[in-house]
């Protein structure tokens, strides 16, 4: 009985779920270091008022907010809002107190640092969404999911109703595991991605210091680099890096994010050739091809990639 007790009651609504009370199940478990349901916690889904005030964790249900006293609804009035006027959901409340703890928690040990700054833009962009979606309304106004949105998927895990799991004093819940496990593979995966890229602008910024000629960036390996050229303003017009293949790309930087053009095209009388035809004209020898639309060409070696962009740069 004491090592009953001793588990924390994490507790939200019974019946159908959404993919709020979804998703800060996945938080919470991921920020307080929780495995499974009857394991290391409890999991209660009800709407038995002495059932949630015996809780320790409650979201979603309850009709208060007190992040102190870990109460985590916004079905009530007088619930709390975002500086713009949208209003919380449950995953956004309780990714207000667990997001950094959650992320971090996802996080390799020498990417923690990166945590906090993770954890600010998902709440500008999923979280944010998960609570427009939840309470159908954002700040510029009405919203809806579509059939392919995380909501929208996270409640397909919903039984049907005439499911033998829709029926009883557990129904659902079962499907609500399952839906959060869902939801931190997602979270999980964005995490990563997140990391990922800022991993990348320390190496391109690194790489660009280190750089022979700031037009040229040199990479050593595959990475996302032209975000990173962007937000440091950096003077690039090609990017050479190693291709899957073998090869050496080089990569023309475009003028705007999303853009098709390109700052500083290759040069006309290079588009479309291949081979000894290409490396004639461009005098590289180990020159590989360049695309017909002149934004990506490639050469056997690091250093035939540099060259093509030097003379690149030297060409009228």
């Amino acid at each position: 009985m004491a090592e009953e007790q001793a588990r924390p009651v994490l507790a939200t609504h019974s019946g159908k779920f959404h993919c709020d009370d979804v998703f800060a199940y996945a938080v919470l478990r991921l920020a307080l270091g929780l495995r499974a349901a009857g394991e290391d916690h409890i999991l209660v889904r009800t709407r038995k008022p002495e059932a949630i005030a015996a809780a320790d964790i409650v979201w979603d249900v309850g009709t208060v907010y007190d992040a102190a006293a870990r109460r985590f609804d916004h079905h009530q009035r007088g619930a709390p809002e975002r500086p713009d006027g949208t209003p919380f959901s449950s995953a956004g409340l309780v990714w207000q107190e667990y997001g950094e703890a959650a992320v971090a928690a996802i996080l390799p040990e020498e990417a923690r640092g990166f945590a906090e700054g993770i954890a600010a833009e998902l709440d500008r962009s999923l979280i944010l969404r998960i609570d427009e979606v939840d309470n159908g309304v954002s700040a510029s106004g009405p919203v809806r999911d579509d059939d392919l949105g995380l909501a929208a998927l996270a409640g397909d895990f919903n039984p049907p109703w005439d499911s033998p799991e829709a029926e009883g004093p557990d129904a659902g819940s079962a499907a609500f595991v399952a839906a959060s496990a869902f939801a931190e593979g997602v979270l999980r995966r964005r995490v990563d991605g997140m990391r990922a890229r800022r991993a990348a602008e320390a190496f391109v910024l690194e790489s660009h210091r280190a750089g022979a000629d700031p037009q040229i960036l040199v990479l050593a390996r595959g990475m996302p680099w032209k975000s990173a050229v962007f937000t440091h303003e950096l003077p690039v017009l090609f990017c050479v890096s190693p291709a899957s293949n073998g090869n050496w790309m080089l990569d023309t930087m475009p003028p705007e994010p999303g853009s098709f053009a390109q700052r500083m095209p290759l040069p006309a009388d290079w588009a479309g050739l291949q081979g000894e035809e290409l490396a004639a004209r461009c005098g590289v020898a180990d020159a590989v091809f360049v695309h017909l639309r002149r934004f990506v060409g490639a050469a056997r070696t690091r250093e035939g990639a540099v060259e093509m962009a030097r003379r690149a740069l030297a060409t009228p």
